[in-house]
C-alpha cells in the first residue's frame, strides 16, 4: 500500500507545469498596474476626483481574475469543456442583452452590459467562449473533419458571435479577432485547411464588405456619418486630420518619438495629458515615451515569450482538445497585441484594440487570465519525459 502511495506521488512530481509562462503573466499584470496608475491619474483626479481610481477598479478586477485563474488551473479542462455549448450559449446571449435597458453606451459605442454598479463588456467572453465551444467541436468532430462541410459548419459557429458583435456592438475589431482566432485553431487541428483558407476568406470578406454596407447605410439614415471611411481616411493623411479624427494617434506618436532610448521616466509622460483615454487603446504609447524603445521592447519581447511558451504548451498537450485550447488561446494573444501595437504606430487603422494585462479593463483581464489559467492547467498534464523542448 506504502508502495502504491509513493508511485502515485512519483507520477504527479513527473507532471509538467509552466512556471516561466506563469511568472511572465505575472509580471505583466503588476508592470500593468504600475503603468496604468502613471498614466491614469491625471485622468481619475480630473474625472472623478481620486488619482487612484482607475487603478482600484483595475485592482479589484485583477483580485477577481486571479481566483478564476486558479480555479481555471485546478479544475480538469475535460470537466470544464463538458460546459461548452453552455458557455457559447451564455456568451451569445450577453450580446443580444445590449439591446436591452442593460446596455449602455459609452463614448459613442454600445458594448457594455450594467448590473447595477458591475460592468461587462460581452464580447471578452465570447473570445474565450469560441475558443472552448471550438475546441472541443473539432476534437468531437475526429477524422472527419477533413470534409469542407465540417470546416464551413466550424467556420459557422465562429463568425455567428462575430457577426452579433459587428452588428449590434458594431466592434470591427472583435469579429476579427475572433476570425482569426478560428482560423488558427482551425490550422492547429489539420494543417490541410490551408486549401480551404482562400475559399473562406473571400466568402467571409463578401459578407465583411455587405455587413459594413448595410452599417454605412443605417448610419447614414441616423445622420451619424460612417466613422469607419473617415479613420481610414484618417489614417492615410494623419496630418490633414491633426484636430479632428487623427489627434489621438498624432499624439501617441509624439509620445513615442519624444520617448528616445531609454524614456523620460516613469510617471514623467507629458502626452498622458493630452491623449484621450490614454489608459486604453493607446498605452504603449506611453509606455515608449515613459521607458524610451528599450521598454517598449521589453514589453513585447514578455510577449513574445508568452506566445511561445503557450505554443510549446500546444505542441506537447496530452491530447488534442488540449492542444486546441491552447493554440485558440496563443492565437488570441498574437493577434491581440500586433493589432494594438499596429494601431498606436498607425500602421492599420485606429480599431480600438486593447493591450493584454496593460490597458484599462476589468472583462478584459478577468477573462485574459482565465484563459491562462486554461493553457497551465494542459500543461499541468502533460509528462516531463513527454515534453518537446
Amino acid at each position: 500500500m506504502a508502495r502504491r502511495k509513493r508511485d502515485g506521488k512519483a507520477k504527479k512530481a513527473d507532471n509538467f507545469f509552466d512556471y516561466t509562462l506563469l511568472f511572465t503573466v505575472l509580471f505583466l499584470v503588476v508592470f500593468g498596474l504600475v503603468v496604468l496608475y502613471s498614466v491614469s491619474s491625471y485622468d481619475g483626479t480630473l474625472k472623478h476626483g481620486d488619482n487612484a481610481y482607475f487603478l482600484k477598479k483595475q485592482l479589484l478586477a485583477t483580485g477577481l481574475g486571479m481566483v478564476a485563474l486558479v480555479m481555471a488551473i485546478v479544475l480538469d479542462y475535460h470537466i470544464i469543456c463538458k460546459f461548452a455549448p453552455a458557455i457559447y450559449g451564455i456568451s451569445v446571449l450577453l450580446i443580444f442583452l445590449i439591446l436591452t435597458p442593460l446596455g449602455r453606451t459609452i463614448n459613442g459605442a454600445r458594448r457594455w452590459l450594467y448590473f447595477g454598479s458591475i460592468s461587462v463588456q460581452p464580447a471578452e467572453i465570447v473570445k474565450v467562449a469560441v475558443i472552448i465551444f471550438l475546441s472541443v467541436l473539432i476534437a468531437g468532430i475526429g477524422t472527419s473533419i477533413k470534409d469542407i462541410r465540417s470546416f464551413f459548419v466550424i467556420l459557422g459557429f465562429a463568425a455567428f458571435p462575430a457577426l452579433l458583435i459587428l452588428l449590434i456592438t458594431r466592434n470591427l475589431s472583435s469579429a476579427l479577432i475572433i476570425g482569426g482566432i478560428a482560423a488558427v485553431i482551425l490550422f492547429m487541428a489539420d494543417p490541410d485547411y490551408l486549401k480551404y483558407f482562400g475559399l473562406a476568406t473571400l466568402v467571409v470578406i463578401l459578407a465583411l464588405l455587405f455587413v459594413l454596407y448595410s452599417l454605412h447605410k443605417a448610419e447614414s439614415a441616423e445622420g451619424t456619418g460612417d466613422f469607419r471611411q473617415n479613420r481610414i481616411v484618417a489614417w492615410l493623411h494623419p496630418e490633414d486630420f491633426e484636430e479632428e479624427t487623427s489627434f489621438q494617434t498624432i499624439q501617441a506618436l509624439y509620445a513615442i518619438g519624444s520617448g528616445g532610448t531609454f524614456g523620460k521616466g516613469l510617471g514623467e509622460s507629458i502626452q498622458k495629458y493630452k491623449i484621450p483615454e490614454a489608459q486604453n487603446d493607446m498605452v504603449f504609447s506611453i509606455i515608449c515615451e515613459e521607458l524610451g524603445a528599450f521598454g517598449g521592447v521589453c514589453v513585447l519581447g514578455l510577449f513574445g515569450l508568452l506566445i511561445y511558451r503557450c505554443m510549446l504548451i500546444a505542441i506537447n498537450a496530452p491530447d488534442t482538445l488540449g492542444s486546441l485550447l491552447v493554440a485558440g488561446v496563443m492565437g488570441h494573444f498574437a493577434l491581440q497585441v500586433i493589432l494594438n501595437i499596429a494601431v498606436v504606430t498607425n500602421t492599420i487603422p485606429n480599431t480600438g484594440v486593447t493591450l493584454p494585462f496593460i490597458s484599462y479593463g476589468g472583462t478584459s483581464v478577468i477573462f485574459l487570465l482565465i484563459e491562462i489559467g486554461l493553457v497551465l492547467n494542459v500543461s499541468l498534464r502533460i509528462r516531463k519525459q513527454e515534453q518537446v523542448a
